[in-house]
């Protein structure tokens, strides 16, 4: 019996990448060494982070006015990155708060600027994506997380303004096509949805930088990575070379909007099964949910411990929900096969039987 991931991140990867990232493991590129073990200045390296970068161009459409960087510190440092360079004390930003990335954000932004929370779902524990709200036209920004991988709802379509927009895709970036002139800068943590933990993907417009009258730490600002190559300093070597495998995976399987059609494919098979079954229901707004974090409870509680049980005995494991939420999170990533999905499904469907 296969194990089947649905943990949220870390998160699955494709057996393919897993496979040739062993071999990179054992022996790179021909070099006798592994990939861990040789110098981020090496020939062999520098083609690595070319191609990855080239990858990411490709796949998205890069206009030539943005630039690709691969960083370290996760999601969790561009939440004060963005704000230190682009804010100046006097300017102001507006944040769409959809959950605890975003209000961890709004917390670290509020360090370098006015930061206005212009919408929040808070007050239904974030089971919804906000609407109807007001922009101040003179936000130098309006962040929002596209993705809640905590209470499963996604942005089905672009807040409407004028203001530029910055994104944490985390949990969704190469899951469905997007137009990346609306950005200013673009976000990403690979560990959910790209490669391993270890690097952060950022997709940064080049002339909004420079900008701010604050000095800031070189280290912490994009100027300085853009002009370094993304290897200011040791970049995590391994991390990047694994997300160009994924890359490389994407690519092989249809691309963007490939990966989309699969994407919606395997979530409504998953959601028709919790909307059809007695024993589930889901907890996001219909209109809402989220293509790669479904979160559902059960309407017996005793069923928690019970189903999730169930679950890995058939090899599906890593679906019980976040303390935030409770009950269960099945994370359907774009490596995450539809027979994977499938599966979850039958342990649905049998313990209905069971339990009906």
């Amino acid at each position: 019996m296969s194990t089947i991931n649905f943990y949220a991140g870390p998160a699955i990867l494709a057996k393919e990448v897993l496979e040739e990232a062993k071999q990179g493991i054992e022996n790179f590129a021909g070099m006798g060494l592994s990939i861990l073990e040789i110098s981020h200045r090496s020939k062999q390296f520098v083609e690595v982070l070319d191609e990855a970068r080239a990858r990411v161009r490709s796949l998205l459409n890069l206009p030539t006015e943005y630039d690709v960087l691969f960083l370290t510190g996760g999601a969790s440092s561009q939440f004060y990155m963005t704000a230190m360079n682009l804010l100046n004390e006097n300017d102001k930003a507006g944040y769409i708060n959809t959950g605890a990335w975003s209000t961890k954000a709004i917390k670290e932004a509020k360090l370098f600027g006015t930061i206005d929370e212009v919408a929040s779902s808070k007050d239904k524990n974030f089971s919804y994506v906000p609407k109807g709200y007001e922009i101040d036209p003179s936000y130098r920004y309006l962040h929002f997380t596209s993705n809640n991988t905590i209470y499963g709802t996604q942005f089905k379509s672009l807040p409407t303004t004028d203001v530029r927009l910055i994104a944490d895709m985390s949990s969704d970036i190469f899951s469905r096509p997007i137009d990346v002139r609306r950005y200013d800068i673009i976000y990403a943590g690979a560990q959910k949805n790209l490669g391993p933990s270890g690097t952060t993907l950022v997709i940064v417009k080049k002339d909004i930088l420079n900008k701010v009258n604050r000095q800031i730490p070189s280290m912490l600002n994009y100027q300085t990575h853009i002009d370094k190559g993304s290897s200011f300093n040791t970049p995590p070597v391994y991390a990047i070379y694994v997300s160009l495998l994924s890359l490389r995976w994407l690519e092989n399987n249809g691309g963007i909007q490939g990966l989309q059609k699969r994407n919606e494919e395997k979530a409504a098979l998953l959601y028709n099964e919790i909307d059809r079954n007695p024993l589930f229901e889901g907890t996001a707004a219909v209109e809402d949910r989220s293509l790669m974090n479904v979160c559902f409870l059960p309407k017996n509680e005793a069923h928690t411990s019970v189903f999730i049980e169930k679950a890995a005995q058939a090899g599906c494991v890593g679906i019980g929900g976040h303390r935030s939420v409770g009950g269960f999170r099945a994370s359907i990533y774009n490596a995450m096969p539809k027979a994977g999905v499938q599966a979850l499904v039958d342990v649905m469907q049998e313990f209905e039987k069971e339990n009906a």
